[in-house]
């Protein structure tokens, strides 16, 4: 397993202050949103079965950020395989599951 982590700032949108919010899965991906208290930031953590992409989750997680704008979140993925498609769509609705009407 490749383990790989980014950090955000500035992000406006803050989630429900409960500890663990929102998790989506599928076979060969699961997400999980939670609060933590990040100084207004926003935590990103793989783990992943397919070494030497890290390029490429950068830029799906960068714009995962961009899109959403979180603040004081920390979003865990635990990845074995999954495409860059896959990945983002499970990442809206994770998401959109804690947010509800506010996505």
């Amino acid at each position: 397993m490749e383990t790989l982590g980014f950090n955000f700032k500035g992000g406006q949108r803050r989630i429900d202050s409960a500890r663990l919010v929102g998790v989506v899965g599928s076979g060969n991906l699961e997400v999980l949103i939670e609060h933590h208290a990040l100084d207004g930031g926003c935590e990103i953590g793989i783990s992943t079965a397919a070494h030497g992409f890290g390029h490429i989750w950068e830029a799906v997680v960068r714009d995962f950020y961009e899109r959403w704008q979180l603040a004081d979140v920390r979003v865990s993925i635990n990845d074995m395989g999954a495409t860059p498609a896959v990945v983002s769509l499970r990442l809206d609705q994770a998401v959109e599951s804690v947010m509800g009407g506010a996505a």
